[in-house]
Formats: C-alpha cells, sequence, structure tokens
C-alpha cells in the first residue's frame, strides 16, 4: 500500500502545481507544455484507478493532439497576447461569479463525501468481472447514459460551429480566388493590346 500512494501523491502533485502554472505562466507556449504535462500526470491518476482505458484516451488524444495543436497553433499564429490582456478586467466580474460557483460546487462535493461517505458508492454501477474495463465502459456509456452522450456531443457540434462563425472573418482586402470568373475569362476580357510610341513608355 506504500509504493500505490507514493504514486499517488507524486502524480496527485504535479498534477495540481502544472495546472497552476498553467494559467501562472506569461509565455501562451509554456502554458502549453505545462498543460501537457498535467495530461501526463492525470493519465498516471488513472492508471493508479485501474481505468487504463481513460489514461491511454488522454495521453493519445488530448497529449497527442489537442495539446499539440495548440502548441503549433501559438507558435505559427504570433497571437499578441498582451493586446489581448488589455480587456481583461471588463471579463473580471463574470469569471468571479463562475468561479464562485465552482467552488460552491466543490464545496457541496466535498461536504457531502464527509456527511456520507457511503453515498459515492451506492450510486456506481457494478463492474462485471467477465469482460474489460473499455468493454464495462462502453456498456455503461452507451445504455444508461446514451442520451447524456448524445446530448454532450450535441454541445460539442453546436461550439464547434459557433466558434468557425465568430472566428471566420471576409477582410475586404484580401483577394479570394472566383472559380466562375476564371472559367468566364477569355481573350477579349483578359487581353489589351497598346499601341505605344517609341520612347514614351506606357501611360495608364
Amino acid at each position: 500500500m506504500i509504493l500505490p500512494a507514493l504514486f499517488f501523491y507524486l502524480f496527485a502533485g504535479v498534477c495540481v502545481a502544472s495546472a497552476f502554472m498553467v494559467i501562472a505562466s506569461r509565455n501562451p507556449v509554456h502554458s502549453v507544455l505545462f498543460l501537457i504535462l498535467t495530461f501526463v500526470n492525470a493519465s498516471g491518476l488513472f492508471m493508479l484507478l485501474g481505468a487504463e482505458f481513460l489514461a491511454m484516451i488522454l495521453i493519445v488524444v488530448y497529449v497527442g493532439a489537442v495539446a499539440v495543436l495548440f502548441l503549433f497553433v501559438v507558435m505559427m499564429l504570433d497571437v499578441d497576447f498582451v493586446e489581448l490582456r488589455q480587456g481583461f478586467l471588463n471579463y473580471l466580474p463574470v469569471g468571479a461569479l463562475v468561479g464562485i460557483v465552482v467552488l460552491i460546487e466543490l464545496m457541496l462535493v466535498l461536504g457531502g463525501a464527509v456527511i456520507s461517505p457511503g453515498a459515492a458508492k451506492s450510486i456506481v454501477t457494478p463492474i462485471p468481472q467477465d469482460i474489460s474495463n473499455t468493454g464495462a465502459l462502453g456498456l455503461v456509456l452507451y445504455t444508461r447514459y446514451i442520451y447524456f452522450f448524445q446530448a454532450a456531443g450535441l454541445i460539442l457540434l453546436v461550439a464547434m460551429i459557433g466558434a468557425i462563425v465568430l472566428t471566420l472573418h471576409h477582410r475586404p482586402s484580401a483577394k479570394r480566388q472566383s472559380i466562375p470568373a476564371q472559367n468566364a475569362r477569355n481573350t477579349a476580357n483578359s487581353i489589351e493590346v497598346r499601341k505605344v510610341a517609341s520612347g514614351e513608355g506606357l501611360q495608364p
């Protein structure tokens, strides 16, 4: 029991510290690197709980795709974060309200665990012993919580479409390709023949 406890405190301590550094780092590249470290330690905690499927998903999906994508976007777009932080105080009341709500929820969860320690075990679905962890997770997710799973997917779809609509700006100065205009071009409207006198050059 001593070795699992040591690994738990190691993974949990590094996870909490790296999560704090995600929001405390001034360099966005360092924030993404600390986010990757947070995901890796969280996957270690999942391994200690026996949820190897969630641990591998956290590594493959979040670290291998999402976090690396964030890193490439931050490095390639060269976003001016000093300009983005200028309106920070305008959103401070909303952020404080959300933080208070999250703090109340955490206090309710911890309070419920202290008042009735057996409440969490009474609502847990027993895991069958004859199937793997991945199979048991699939049975619970796609049978008992299928409607919540579909609702979460719909919410993510709406959020993705909203992000695309909000960030897709057509600048008037940018030249864009027009396939019908290219197909309609001919020599009459594409070439202009001018007679230029010697020594005068082409006048606009």
